[in-house]
Formats: structure tokens, sequence, C-alpha cells
């Protein structure tokens, strides 16, 4: 192969991935209101090594809150301290030669509670600071509006998307950011991982189960279609206010999925659950719901509001790209309970057995990544962009401050070089940006010790440390392939 064979497009996208909730801190500081991710406790009760996204927050536990007895810490109300620290790691994001920062803006800087009528300004004006030390810095801002936060007030006051009062709020915000930032930032994504609502309603969507009696599933398609409908308006409204060059998309978890066997009935079984899967871009892409979804909501007894107008809204706001989140594929097999998980992001109880594991128990599948990009291109003929993938894992701070990460290239590694055999099959990618590019507050446990980034951040579960920011092996790795544009990964091993 010659050099040229190995190398990324002149214009592709290098970076890194992160969220306003698990890096920013600062909680209470500018004029921000509380979000929904400040009040995700830490659960010590779940080990390194094991997973748990399936947090929820009650009604009772914001009661508690209000009166000052909700036990428990909150590592997101801290976060990595970027907030006042921003400079510092946008320097070391511009060693590594990124090109490209996806990062979300915490709706309630911007607005409080989500019902001013008025945004505030010291919120819009940190965002101005972080976007322009990026520009200086020849990197783009790749940006999220909701990124598993929202105002509590409109969780307390409407029980989050599960109310279409959350719309109008929602789309005043982007308004927003699209007009203060429009000559900032060229790529937007509506919502992160909409799929997560299925796993956890409340870092989804903000709902509280014990404030409805309608199930679990119900609830979170509920929540998913008002945000469908807030984020075609959103688009809607970006284009009327960003230039012609600005790209709106929509980003899911994608979970590439094979049959458990050439068995007739598991093969249709992973046709399923791959069709719940994509579901989230066929209505965001397409702009419709699709006949296999109204089918499935039927069978498995889910009454989906619908209002007058609502098709059209969907028609009308179609995306430009399709953002993915990709860490592992999913075995599907046709047996009792199947069907219980299905579109969960939880991966699969059936083990492959051509595929190792992490620490975490996510299976490592480079391959499915060529697989699920080659398929979302064939699906829809519009660019994907993968703004999340990376390995989390126990990393040891050795006594002369060094971090061997081997672990993390190895992993790394190989899902670009299956990228770059995507691209070479003919789909348009936008970008690679690594979840975490920084040692951040993981999502579902709130813990500090499942860690990601190229850049090793002293602190604790509990937020004790000097933060200070060391480089790992994997920085100086990561830097030389993007500054090599992808030659130095090599070829499949």
């Amino acid at each position: 192969m010659t050099t040229d064979d190995l190398t990324f497009p002149e214009d592709f996208l290098w970076g890194g991935a992160t969220a306003a909730n698990q890096i920013e801190g600062a909680y209470d500081e500018g004029g921000k209101g509380l979000s929904t991710a400040d009040f995700a406790r830490y659960r010590p009760d779940v080990a390194d090594g094991q997973d748990n996204f399936t947090f929820e927050v009650t009604g009772a536990d914001l009661d508690a809150a209000e009166a000052g007895t909700l036990p428990g810490v909150f590592p997101k109300r801290w976060g990595i301290d970027f907030y006042h620290r921003f400079r510092e790691d946008i320097a070391l994001f511009a060693e590594l030669g990124f090109t490209a920062l996806r990062l979300s803006i915490s709706w309630p800087r911007i607005y409080p509670t989500g019902l001013e009528s008025e945004p505030n300004e010291a919120g819009l004006a940190f965002y101005d600071e972080v976007f322009d030390e990026l520009l200086a810095h020849g990197i783009q801002p790749v940006v999220t509006l909701s990124h598993y936060e929202m105002p509590i007030e409109l969780t307390k006051r409407y029980n989050g998307w599960l109310s279409r009062e959350c719309i109008e709020p929602y789309v005043r915000f982007a308004r927003t950011v699209f007009t203060r930032y429009r000559d900032k930032v060229r790529h937007w994504l509506t919502f992160n991982e909409m799929n997560m609502n299925l796993t956890s309603v409340y870092t989804g969507a903000g709902v509280l189960m014990d404030r409805t009696d309608r199930s679990v599933r119900e609830v979170a398609y509920q929540a998913t279609h008002h945000q469908f409908l807030a984020s075609a308006l959103a688009v809607r409204a970006g284009r009327e206010i960003l230039p012609p060059e600005a790209r709106i998309g929509t980003m899911i978890n994608r979970i590439e999925v094979y049959p458990a066997s050439p068995r007739p009935a598991d093969v249709l079984q992973a046709m399923r659950e791959d069709q719940l899967n994509v579901f989230y871009t066929d209505v965001q892409v397409r702009g419709a719901y699709p006949g296999y979804a109204r089918r499935y909501f039927a069978d498995q007894g889910l009454t989906i509001e619908f209002a007058e107008g609502d098709a059209e809204i969907l028609a009308a706001g179609t995306v430009d790209f399709v953002g993915i989140s990709y860490y592992l594929s999913h075995l599907a097999k046709d047996r009792p309970g199947a069907d219980e998980s299905i579109g969960m992001l939880d991966g699969s109880a059936l083990k492959n057995p051509f595929l190792d594991a992490t620490q975490w128990g996510w299976v490592v599948d480079p391959v499915g990544l060529r697989i699920t990009l080659n398929r979302l291109w064939d699906r829809y003929q519009v660019p994907v962009f993968v703004v999340e993938n990376g390995l989390g894992a126990e990393d040891q701070l050795e006594a002369d401050d060094r971090v061997h990460d081997q672990y993390r290239i190895d992993y790394l590694r190989d899902h670009l070089i299956q990228l770059r055999e995507a691209i070479a099959d003919g789909v348009s990618v936008l970008g690679y940006t690594s979840w975490g590019p920084i040692d951040l507050i993981s999502c579902g446990t709130s813990q500090m010790s499942k860690r990601y980034g190229f850049i090793y951040v002293d602190q604790d579960n509990y937020g004790r440390g000097s933060l200070r920011r060391i480089r790992k092996d994997s920085f100086a790795w990561y830097r030389d392939v993007i500054a090599s544009r992808g030659a130095t990964l090599g070829t499949a091993r």
C-alpha cells in the first residue's frame, strides 16, 4: 500500500468529544441554574468493571434536595473544572493537533430554569470565550445542544420531555445559541444519543417515573416523540439563522446487530433489533415514522400521542448528517425475553465467541464500525460523523507521572483503521472525535475511575485530587496519528 492509501482526507476532522455536565463543574457559578445531571449521584455500589446506566432520580429525591436532606455526592457538579481551566485544556488539545472538539452547551447555563424570556448573558459570554479560544487554535467547535441535561425546573414542572411543554423552551434555547454563535460554530447536533431514553428515561429525557402511571417503554417513546419535534423545529430555525455552510445533525448510540446464527428466526430478530436502533435516525433523516415502528408500538400495546401537524413538522425538519457513538456490537437471538431490552444501550447478554471484551464488559469489535458506517451510508446517503468512540479503563498513574495505556492505543488504532477502510469503501465520513480526550466524570455511575482520556486528570471518585493534567502514552500516539493524517496507523493486524 502507498502512503496515499493510508491517509485520511485532508478535510477530515480530528478531535475528541465531551459533555458540559461531565467536564465543566461550576454548577452554581455564572448564573447557571441546576440541571438534571446535577442530581446524578456517584454510585459506589457499582464496582469498577460493572456498567449501570439505569440510574433514575425520583420526585422524592427532588423533594429531599429542596429540603437539604438528599444524601450522596454529585460529581457532575464539579466535573473536572473545565469552566476555570478551559484555556489550559484547549492548549493541550491544540498540542494533540485537534481540528475539532465536540462539546455541549449547558442549557441551564443559558436559561437557568428554561422558562426565562431572556438568556443569561454570563452563560453566553462563557461559551464565547471557549469558542474563541478553540478557533484561535484552529479547532472547530462541534456543538451538541442537549447532552444528557436540561433545566431541573422543566422536570419538576412538566416531568421533562414527557410533556410537549418542553418543546418551546428548547427551541428558544436553540434559536438563542444559533444566533449568538452563527459565525463560530459550523457543526451542530440537536440531541445526544436519543436512544438513551430507553435505558434511563431520567438521564435522556428528565422524566421522573414515580410521577407517571405509564410504562417505562411508553414514556421513553413519548418523550422521544417530543424530542423529535423539538429537533425538527430547531433544524428549521437553524436554517433561518445559520450560514448556508452550517450543518445540523442527529446522533444515536449505534449498536451493530448480528444474528446469533443463520437460523431465520434469529436473522429476523436481528433485523428487528437493528430497526429499533436506527429508528431515531430514520425519523430524523427521512422525516417520518417508519412502518416497523408503528407495528412495534401496536404489538407492544404502546400508545404514543401525536398532535395535528406533528407529521408536517417532522417532514420539514430533517437533518444534514448522522452522528454516531460506536462502542460495541450486539448478538440477537430469538428467545424468551429477547424483546425486554430491545433498543437499549446495554449491549447483549449473549457472548460473541469471536470477540474480546473491555474491563467493563463491552465487546471490542472494530470491524463492526466499518460495517455500521457502510450500512448507514447505504441507508441514508448523508454524511456520517463518528462523534464518540473510545476505551474506558482503570489507568494507573506511575510514580514518574506516566500512564502506560497501550491497551487504549491498540483499541483506537484498530477502530481507526476500520474507519479508514469505510472511507475507502465510499462512505462519506466527516470526522472522528474520540470520547473523553481528557478524563471526565462517567455518565452512568458518575465515577472518575473509568477513564477514557489521552490526558490524565488527578481526581478521584469523590472529587479529591490536584486536578493536574498529565499526558498519557496515548497522547503522543494520537498526536502522531493526526499529524500523519492516519499514516502511522499502518494496516490491520
